[in-house]
């Protein structure tokens, strides 16, 4: 573990890093949270976590993904869920927060990242979260059939997704893991001309038959690279909840679906495994 570590009233005030699978991996503190860092990976950010807080949701997709865990079920409820991408465990400890004696289970391919956020960022031992270390789509095979009520892809290797998490054969699998009215929400990222965005969207199509789009207006006109969570289900979506609360949210957002998706959409076409390809790149700008 590379970097300094000055304690002062329980806090790191330097940053801390470490090498990992993806990478330089590095907690750097937030000065107005006495017990919050941002993790980052070759300089790119991917989570935030404030240990005296793990209901407060930093990154604005972050939040997007939050207001979605608390939509799939009443407040306070107990939930079965199931992470693809690990990061900084930063949903997952807000479902811990936000519905007590919730299941979880988070798939994280990069063993040494896993144990540098164990160390640096523990998690709660009350809390019911299991980490697996394998590749996301051989972690989900292994969810039994019917077990999740919410499944979050949030899956970057360096800043792109991989290709084989792309796939109808992947989300089928998600479909599978599933139970009857759970819902699937994936963390996606795309710049102008936002063909992956779209073929995303067209590609979970052919296994859901509810979907919506929630992102910044600006990513959504194609004006820039950023951020844009999908939700798919097999029952009616809370659209009128969640467009309200993107909204609302300090960076405002903006719910598509229904004529306006297909339309957004246009004539995408599905992804299959043999079609894939990882996610673009994001533009050394979008980190600026």
């Amino acid at each position: 573990m590379k970097g300094k570590q000055k304690q002062g009233r329980g806090r790191a005030v330097e940053p801390i890093s470490a090498q990992v699978a993806g990478g330089l991996a590095e907690l750097v503190p937030d000065r107005d949270r006495p017990r919050g860092s941002t993790l980052l990976i070759d300089g790119a950010p991917q989570s935030h976590v404030d240990l005296d807080d793990p209901a407060y949701l930093d990154f604005s997709y972050q939040r997007r993904l939050g207001h979605i865990a608390d939509l799939v079920a009443p407040p306070g409820k107990p939930v079965q869920a199931v992470h693809l991408g690990g990061g900084a465990f930063t949903l997952a400890r807000y479902i811990a927060a936000t519905r007590p004696r919730s299941t979880q289970q988070i798939i994280e391919i990069d063993a040494p990242l896993v144990q540098f956020i164990r160390a640096e960022l523990p998690l709660e031992s009350s809390w019911r979260i299991r980490v697996r270390g394998t590749d996301a789509r051989e972690g989900l095979a292994r969810i039994p059939d019917g077990w999740a009520d919410l499944i979050i892809a949030d899956v970057f290797s360096g800043a792109r997704t991989p290709a084989h998490l792309t796939s109808t054969e992947f989300v089928t699998d998600v479909r599978r893991a599933l139970r009857p009215g759970g819902h699937y929400a994936a963390n996606l990222a795309d710049g102008p001309p936002l063909a992956h965005l779209k073929a995303q969207i067209a590609t979970v199509r052919t296994v859901f038959p509810e979907l919506c789009l929630t992102a910044d207006p600006a990513v959504l006109r194609g004006r820039r690279f950023g951020n844009a969570v999908l939700l798919a289900s097999d029952r009616e979506l809370p659209i009128a909840e969640l467009t309200r609360r993107a909204a609302t949210d300090p960076h405002q957002g903006r719910v598509e679906h229904g004529r306006a998706l297909l339309d957004f959409t246009g004539g995408a076409v599905p992804v299959t495994d043999a079609s894939a390809r990882p996610s673009p790149a994001p533009p050394p700008s979008a980190f600026s």
